[in-house]
């Protein structure tokens, strides 16, 4: 048996003795009926770090999203969009009239927090400012607040541009003398707290399956869920990070979160070829899609251009290449949403 075959069938065990436990929802379907999925704009996207050129404010990035034909924006929880030393109330109030008046809808804020850290300063300091992220995310109306486990970090080059692999270093030598369940305790304690600030501020975590400490995907996503066993802690499902995965195991997987999938990101490069849309990457939409329809889905699809970028001519490209890859995923989201109405509907 193969490892991949191996984690297929572990992933399989998981939930089918978390659901005889009743420990999950995830073969349940999302209330409220049939699916609306909904096509959002990351704010990280515009960010400055990738793309050669300054970071867009947040009034920018949400003229943006009206611009491509987006329904709402996700900021980001850092500067330069989303910092909540930046946000005092009425700043946040100001944004969501922005927005409202634009037609755009403030649907989520996105955590950068670590709560992995074997240094416990460190980890009640990821505490406050998740907890004063979730603030902010109250104060702007809105009810969903994506989390990780453990995130390194970015690190802004002078120069411009960024880099993963220096807060990867950093992160693995805080890590290396400790085990994998020593890291999971320290996150699981943190998020049991998070979760009863959410409780208090009357909004939902989505805990996106993100590696470090996840490294078996959504499985490693549900299982953290259900050990900290609050309604106010969901999941946000990326189908590129499901590696082993493919379109059809996809689906299976959005099948089996069902209910307690509340948030799903996306991202990639595009390019109008003559037959339409191409995609670099792989990003497996469509089974994502067509799993998000089968449970009722009533949420965002939310892209983000988060990644080293192309050098053209010695130099990194500009904010030109954003503005065309985000007008593109838009569109491309749209037609993969149709072409899995589509299938659905042929299938009935």
């Amino acid at each position: 048996m193969t490892r991949d075959n191996r984690d297929l069938l572990g992933r399989r065990r998981f939930v089918q003795a978390a659901l005889a436990a009743g420990a999950i929802g995830a073969a349940r379907p999302a209330a409220g009926g049939p699916a609306d999925v909904r096509v959002g704009l990351y704010s990280i996207t515009y960010g400055g770090v990738w793309y050669r050129g300054d970071a867009l404010t947040i009034e920018q990035v949400i003229g943006r999203a009206r611009k491509f034909g987006y329904d709402g924006v996700e900021i980001d929880g850092k500067r330069p969009h989303g910092n909540p030393l930046d946000m005092p109330r009425a700043r946040c109030q100001d944004l969501r009239k922005i927005a409202n008046d634009q037609g755009i809808e403030i649907y989520a804020v996105a955590a950068n927090n670590d709560f992995s850290s074997p240094i416990p300063e460190h980890r009640e300091s990821q505490l406050v400012y998740a907890r004063e992220l979730m603030r902010m995310t109250a104060d702007l109306g809105v009810k969903l607040m994506r989390v990780f486990l453990g995130w390194p970090g970015v690190t802004s080059l002078p120069q411009g541009g960024g880099r993963y692999d220096f807060a990867q270093a950093v992160w693995k030598a805080e890590h290396k003398d400790f085990s994998d369940e020593q890291t999971w305790a320290w996150c699981h304690r943190c998020l049991v707290e998070a979760a009863g600030f959410a409780r208090d501020l009357g909004i939902t975590l989505a805990l996106q399956n993100h590696p470090p400490v996840i490294d078996r995907g959504y499985l490693d996503a549900l299982k953290m869920v259900s050990e900290v066993a609050s309604p106010h802690l969901k999941i946000c499902f990326d189908a590129r990070l499901e590696h082993s995965l493919d379109e059809a195991a996809v689906r299976r997987a959005v099948n089996e979160i069902g209910a307690l999938q509340t948030l799903w990101h996306f991202g990639g490069e595009y390019d109008r070829g003559p037959g339409g849309i191409v995609l670099k990457g792989d990003e497996k939409c469509l089974g994502e899609m067509l799993g998000l329809l089968d449970i009722g889905y009533r949420g965002y699809a939310g892209f983000e251009l988060c990644h080293p970028l192309p050098v053209v001519d010695g130099r990194t490209v500009g904010l030109e290449f954003v503005d065309k890859n985000a007008q593109l995923a838009a569109e491309y989201m749209r037609g993969v949403l149709a072409e899995a109405k589509k299938r659905r509907a042929g299938q009935v």
